[in-house]
């Protein structure tokens, strides 16, 4: 199988960027895949988990929004958060979830109520992903 160059960037870092096989996202207006010389394509992303299959191996990584960028020179995701699921801990997420439940019941102006709403349905992308995956 023919291969292409692909990078994942967060506004914090490079979170990856090596050759891979295949590549599943999460699109705005439904899923799709990536694979070596795949028409050239721009995609907003919603919340999900990134497939990125290299040879026998995948590794998947939560996105929260983002763009991707299908070029003759590969793939480029920038995502506003990329998080390998590995990391995530449902735990936490699920105090985070309560914590931002409360952030919406206490919110004192609409603008701060829908700050705390967008928190919550982050936090709720998380969890499902995570069940997803």
């Amino acid at each position: 199988m023919a291969t292409f160059k692909f990078e994942l960037v967060s506004p914090e870092r490079l979170v990856l960027s090596t050759e891979v096989d295949q590549v599943d996202l999460p699109g705005v207006d439904g899923d799709f895949g990536v694979l070596a010389n795949h028409s050239p394509f721009l995609s907003t992303l919603r919340a999900g988990i990134v497939a990125v299959r290299t040879g026998s191996e995948t590794t998947r990584i939560f996105v929260r929004g983002g763009f991707a960028d299908v070029s003759p020179a590969g793939l480029t995701v920038l995502a506003e958060t990329a998080i390998p699921v590995a990391e995530l801990k449902p735990d936490q997420i699920a105090a985070e979830i309560r914590d931002a439940e409360e952030d919406v019941a206490d919110a004192k102006t609409p603008d701060a109520r829908t700050r705390a709403e967008q928190k919550l349905a982050q936090l709720r992308d998380v969890a499902s992903a995570l069940q997803a995956a």
